[in-house]
């Protein structure tokens, strides 16, 4: 029995609804309760291995306070865009990134540096870092 991949545009919702859950600091514990559903079953929703009905992508828009069109924004389309990404999106490590507590959590403290200068030497010192670590990994 073969297992069949999660459908790219429920990976992509699910990181987006991940992404926005953490940005508010609310557990999957917190956001399940408020579903009606477990931890489990927004695990799943999360990871994409299963689909959100319309219904719930509604109740999930509201309780993180975005509307609809934010779960998909920057999403694959239906177009032959390269990648099956609509224009303008980026690339996924972006939002695999920002979907972190880590990456939330360094975006934060980043964006609250008002020095332009120490923000550029910040960025010069990561690079160099991952330069030392190795090629590219994406």
């Amino acid at each position: 029995m073969s297992t069949k991949a999660p459908n790219p545009v429920d990976k992509y919702v699910g990181s987006r609804v991940r992404m926005r859950r953490i940005m508010l600091g609310m557990s999957q514990e917190k956001l399940g309760e408020k579903l009606g559903l477990t931890f489990q079953q927004i695990q799943k929703y999360e990871k994409g291995t299963n689909r959100v009905g319309a219904s719930r992508l509604q109740q999930i828009s509201e309780i993180l306070q975005v509307p609809v069109s934010f779960l998909f924004d920057g999403g694959p389309s239906g177009s032959t865009t390269p990648e099956g990404f609509s224009e303008g999106a980026s690339p996924s490590y972006v939002s695999d990134f920002l979907a972190t507590s880590e990456g939330l959590a360094l975006t934060r403290a980043f964006t609250r540096i008002a020095d332009a200068k120490l923000r550029r030497s910040i960025v010069e010192l990561v690079e160099q870092i991952a330069a030392r670590e190795g090629p590219d990994k994406r």
